[in-house]
């Protein structure tokens, strides 16, 4: 193993799992996020003065550290719980917001054991298989929580720090494991678990450290200025909302069949972005790489709209490959890359425009297997960003990646003239 290839492996300090515990970056988190210090690292270079974007804003990794620099943060996601979540970290909190979301929460505490008293006949999310998720006491003290949030009367800002506080008591009271690059469900040993199932208000001890937290991060102030907006990465809309950037720094959803729908449903369901299964899969249809519920199923009558890309001849080489040994769901998957691909052209396209001239786009994504055939989605964006005008276009590794020998993820650059 070269000493290159080493650090590459080593390098898991550019992983989401750095960002928990780094002030306002640790408030949510999300497992295909990249960090802080990656986004940091190339954020520093810049200006004060500068702008920064990102058209796929996540948990607004980019914006919060382009506004902890001193510069103007802006992303987009067509996710609007991410939309809402981002604007809450990059937000400024007055004192006055801060008291009143102190005094609610006493006020939520004080209501607590009432509520969890009645528990049964208060509104619970219709999340399938809840059961799964939350032990039924546990789940008795979430809604008791739920219920007496949704009382609160205070500032709209101080409500969202709350509940995010919430869903963070959601997911650290559940039974979801993040063991692996996506979550799954961990087996529960009862004598061992962190809430007892019996002791629902042990739920409330636990929303009141997480918002303590929260409030205290809330409480630092931000030299710069962020927002995030509700849209499409392949339109880019909101031009009015939108100023033109020095770095459009991102990290797109890898080609990789990850929705991050799958994790983020439990916070959605409880904030009511979710009402029901099929609105995920009506979102999920609208992202980049999204594959949950109905989106699946609409791959199946999913055709390119007119005009070629610069990579079709690789890319029907290895959608011909993955149709040939991926058995009944070659096809869905073959379409799948290729939906992928023609969606990220549409975003080059529109995204050189929001350059300004002299600057830098760096995109860090992740190459893929399918059936033990390679995706080399750096190399294509490269392909494709030289299409729609950038300059300078270099692809740089950053790390070997932990769930298969031949993935890494990659730094794809280029400029604007």
């Amino acid at each position: 193993m070269t000493e290159q290839r080493g650090l590459q492996r080593r390098n898991a300090h550019l992983t989401h799992k750095a960002n928990m515990g780094v002030g306002r970056h640790g408030w949510l988190r999300l497992t295909p996020a990249y960090s802080v210090r990656l986004v940091r690292d190339r954020v520093q270079e810049l200006p004060p003065d500068a702008v920064v974007s990102d058209p796929f804003s996540g948990t607004g990794t980019t914006t919060l550290a382009a506004v902890e620099h001193g510069c103007t943060g802006q992303s987009l996601d067509v996710n609007p719980f991410l939309v809402w979540l981002g604007n809450a970290k990059v937000r400024h909190y007055s004192e006055d917001v801060l008291a009143a979301a102190a005094d609610a929460l006493a006020g939520v505490l004080a209501d607590f054991n009432d509520a969890a008293a009645a528990a049964d006949g208060l509104w619970e999310p219709r999340l399938h298989k809840i059961e799964r998720w939350w032990p039924e006491r546990t789940l008795a003290g979430l809604k008791a929580l739920r219920h007496a949030l949704d009382l609160m009367e205070i500032p709209q800002e101080g409500r969202d720090l709350l509940d995010l506080a919430f869903c963070r008591t959601v997911i650290g009271t559940s039974n979801a494991a993040f063991n692996h690059q996506s979550m799954s469900f961990k087996k529960v040993d009862e004598s061992e678990a962190l809430l007892a199932a019996d002791r629902a208000p042990e739920t409330a001890l636990y929303f009141r450290k997480e918002a303590r937290d929260i409030l205290a991060g809330a409480a630092v102030g931000l030299p710069g200025s962020g927002t995030v907006i509700l849209s499409d990465s392949r339109a880019m809309e909101s031009p009015e909302s939108l100023k033109p950037c020095d770095l459009l720094l991102t990290s797109p959803p890898y080609v990789n069949r990850m929705s991050y729908i799958r994790e983020l449903r439990p916070y959605m369901y409880w904030l009511r972005f979710l009402d029901q299964a099929s609105d995920a899969g009506e979102l999920d249809w609208k992202a980049i790489g999204g594959t949950w519920g109905i989106a699946t199923s609409r791959l199946n009558d999913w055709s390119p709209d007119a005009g070629s890309l610069p990579i079709d001849g690789e890319l029907k080489e290895v959608r011909a490959l993955i149709e040939r040994d991926g058995g009944k769901n070659g096809p869905l998957l073959s379409a799948y890359v290729a939906k992928y691909f023609h969606d990220m052209r549409s975003h080059f396209e529109v995204a050189f425009k929001h350059i300004k001239n002299g600057g830098r786009a760096s995109y860090i994504v992740g190459n893929s297997t399918f059936y033990g055939h390679l995706v080399p989605a750096e190399q294509w964006y490269a392909t494709m960003m030289r299409e729609v005008g950038f300059t300078d276009v270099k692809v740089t590794t950053i790390r070997k990646r932990n769930s298969n020998k031949a993935l890494y993820e990659y730094d794809v650059t280029g400029r604007r003239p």
